[in-house]
């Protein structure tokens, strides 16, 4: 008789429960990348995992392994995982929900006595989220010895010192990351899974606890884009002659709405957002023409085509309104990732193993960018699980019911325990 394994949702919850105390900063949960609140969330999973008997190694990067020895070495292994960082005031969940899934699928898996024939490695994952330093996926990129030497003399956007100074200030060798030295090579990987909650509003909304997802969205992205103008008196000057940025401005944001809502009325899926826009509080008043406007571009698809296309609008919509305006934009440096599709034949092994188990799943993209991406493109196969999420994420308010959790760890246990 076949023994199907339950996750330990107990371990996870108290887990949880741990990282939820360990907060210093409300609302909401602050772990900064390469700082005390990642580096507190690294060293409870890694207690934990040395109490489950696994083996804990970390590499140059500071990315932790945390190891279950299969009973036939010559099988590559299972990597699952994801981050432990948060955006400042972010939740609880967002990450973590993924690295603590793979820790309770491993706990079900000892519990139940089953010993999987490949090894398991729980990987916690060093800053993913960019909000930190204005790079993505810069522990997984790490990982495989592909994080751009320049990435390490980037300031963190509070403290100002480099992301090299905040590795070595942790022990580990930034050195190393500088020159690529791997820990990971694709071709001994069998396979990559993440666990991650939605971080939107699709599976609440239509009802379903977990979601298979087919491919991670790129982007391009304006972190620091400036229209400038004229300053002038908000009296004296008529329209005719105002070179008025803020006008300028929202002529761009609504020209690339427009054009937006007609790219999601014929099936093509993307996100445009200006997360960040402001005058300059030194020069701005009441009673001026805004002569300066600064903002931030995030723009995402699961297709590169789409992305290149949306590019293309945003240059030629910026120079007809520089033409008509009088203003000039000045975009800064680019930034953005590659769309990463997941790997069809384990994304059906999951599928398998859920109607097996009596667990409904929705098929659907992820919006948002996550470490798979990185595993993706490495040539890793890769997929990721979706929990079920209420209030979106990024939030102090993230949620998510732990039952969706138990029916998405439960899952992992079993593809893990298996032979997909």
């Amino acid at each position: 008789m076949t023994i199907a394994p339950q996750a330990d949702i107990a371990l996870a919850t108290r887990l949880f429960a741990a990282l939820e105390a360990m907060n210093e900063t409300g609302p909401g949960m602050t772990r900064d990348a390469y700082g005390e609140g990642e580096e507190r969330a690294h060293r409870l999973v890694r207690a934990e995992a040395e109490a489950l008997g696994l083996s804990c190694a970390t590499d140059a990067a500071g990315n932790l392994y945390m190891t279950l020895a299969g009973s036939d070495a010559a099988l590559h292994p299972w990597i699952v995982g994801s981050h432990l960082d948060t955006v400042p005031h972010g939740g609880n969940f967002d990450g973590a929900a993924g690295v603590l899934a793979g820790l309770a699928a491993i706990a079900g898996l000892k519990r139940a006595g089953l010993a999987p024939r490949r090894t398991i490695t729980v990987m916690a994952i060093r800053a993913e989220e960019s909000t930190w330093f204005p790079v993505s996926y810069i522990g997984s990129r790490a990982a495989f010895g592909r994080l751009d030497a320049a990435t390490l003399d980037l300031p963190r956007v509070d403290t100002g010192r480099s992301l090299a100074a905040h590795m070595a200030a942790l022990g580990f060798d930034p050195e190393a990351v500088r020159a690529g030295q791997a820990h990971l090579r694709p071709g001994a990987i069998h396979g990559f899974i993440e666990l991650h909650i939605e971080q939107g509003p699709r599976l609440e909304g239509e009802g379903v606890p977990v979601g298979l997802v087919t491919g991670i969205t790129g982007s391009f992205r304006y972190r620091r884009g400036v229209c400038f103008g004229n300053y002038g008196h908000s009296g004296a000057v008529p329209r005719g002659h105002r070179q008025d940025a803020v006008m300028a401005f929202a002529d761009l944001a609504m020209e690339l709405d427009r054009r937006w809502a007609a790219m999601d009325a014929a099936g093509d899926q993307l996100t445009i957002t200006f997360g960040e826009v402001a005058t300059d509080p030194s020069m701005h008043a009441f009673s001026k023409v805004p002569g300066e406007v600064r903002f931030c571009l995030d723009v995402r698809s699961d297709r590169q085509d789409l992305l290149d296309r949306l590019h293309a609008i945003l240059m030629e919509t910026a120079g007809e309104i520089e033409r008509r305006r009088g203003v000039r934009f000045a975009f800064g440096d680019r930034t953005g990732s590659t769309p990463a599709l997941m790997d069809r034949r384990l994304r059906a092994a999951i599928e398998a193993a859920a109607q097996a188990s009596g667990i409904p799943t929705l098929t659907m993209p992820s919006g948002a960018g996550h470490d798979a991406a990185t595993f993706a493109h490495a040539g890793v196969p890769a997929a990721m699980i979706f929990i079920r999420n209420q209030n979106g994420s990024h939030n102090p308010d993230e949620a998510m019911r732990m039952e969706d959790f138990a029916a998405a760890a439960t899952l992992l246990a079993r593809v893990l325990g298996g032979e997909p």
